[in-house]
């Protein structure tokens, strides 16, 4: 295991920076870690005790120039950075020219293990239930899934992994929970009486196996993996869990995708369409081929998990959370 060097690309980021926690606490022997940062080093890595074989790499994805001999010495990349939100050709140069370039420098410098992180939003609209790997057509349908796709493409056709969890939730999400928050609060009533059944996973369970993963000497190539919670979630059970914990006033009554965009004055927008059909849509996965892949527990249910989480949420999102 000393001799293993990994190459962690969005160690900064919301899933990435708890991988290198679990990374690091590795032993007897923590692999060598190298990190690349868009700008500084994250505060979990600034300050790594001596000795521990952190190596800080500056450059970006967006720039493929900069990558050239990011891989030498490296035996597993971990690809956990993507482009969320902005234009479809801001998120193309990273997610998919970006992993482009970072394929490219693998294979040139002979990395035996490429693993991503990507997403099971890749398949769309749904509804979705508890279907396996290869069972659905892929059909994405935001600029961010389109090209996170394509990436996600590109790294089985050179025979890495592909990791697809749908909803993350735990300590650093700035999206999930907080955007529950902010429509329950504007609409508290049930999407669809609360009855769709949700894929997640908890940041920790993710990072830990993902770290699993990643110190295996060798895996299967040219494959896709889902990797959610093995129980799906209601919608109800979702809401009912967030507002207990985070002290928002129960629901009443039920409303429609259309009604709920007709009521947040944004008939229109394809964000509010797509948070709305991701609370009234089934979309959950089978997700044993990747906890049979590892001796991780996916860890208890969401109802039971989160309480974990509750004191992060409501000290980092007030202004939605209280």
């Amino acid at each position: 295991m000393t001799s293993q060097r990994i190459l962690v690309t969005g160690g900064a980021g919301f899933v990435g920076s708890h991988v290198v926690e679990h990374l690091l606490a590795v032993t007897p022997h923590c692999p060598a870690l190298r990190v690349l940062v868009h700008h500084r080093a994250p505060a979990h890595l600034a300050g790594a005790p001596a000795g521990r074989g952190v190596e800080i790499v500056r450059g970006s994805l967006s720039d493929p120039a900069g990558l050239h001999g990011i891989c030498d010495g490296v035996t597993t990349v971990l690809h956990l950075a993507a482009r969320i939100g902005g234009t479809e050709e801001e998120c193309r140069l990273v997610n998919t020219e970006g992993t482009r370039a970072l394929l490219a420098e693998a294979k040139r410098a002979g990395v035996g293990n490429f693993i991503q992180l990507g997403t099971a939003a890749v398949y769309g609209n749904g509804p979705h239930r508890g279907a396996a790997e290869g069972m659905l057509d892929e059909s994405p349908t935001s600029p961010t899934s389109v090209t996170r796709l394509a990436g996600e493409r590109l790294v089985v056709a050179a025979g890495g992994t592909v990791l697809r969890p749908y909803l993350i939730y735990g300590d650093g999400d700035t999206w999930l929970i907080p955007a529950l928050v902010g429509l329950i609060r504007r609409v508290p009533r049930w999407p669809a009486g609360g009855r769709a059944r949700l894929s997640l996973v908890s940041v920790d369970s993710l990072a830990a196996a993902i770290a699993e993963l990643a110190l295996l000497p060798r895996l299967p190539t040219g494959q896709v993996l889902h990797a959610s919670h093995p129980e799906p979630v209601t919608v109800r059970d979702l809401i009912t869990t967030v507002a207990r914990h985070l002290e928002i006033p129960e629901h009443q009554g039920e409303f429609a995708a259309d009604e709920a965009a007709e009521r947040l004055g944004a008939p229109d927008d394809p964000l509010i369409r797509r948070q709305l059909a991701m609370l009234t849509t089934d979309r959950w996965y089978n997700s044993d081929r990747f906890w049979k892949a590892v001796s991780t527990d996916p860890g208890p249910s969401f109802e039971n998990a989160f309480v974990r989480y509750s004191p992060w949420y409501r000290s980092h999102h007030s202004g939605e959370a209280t």
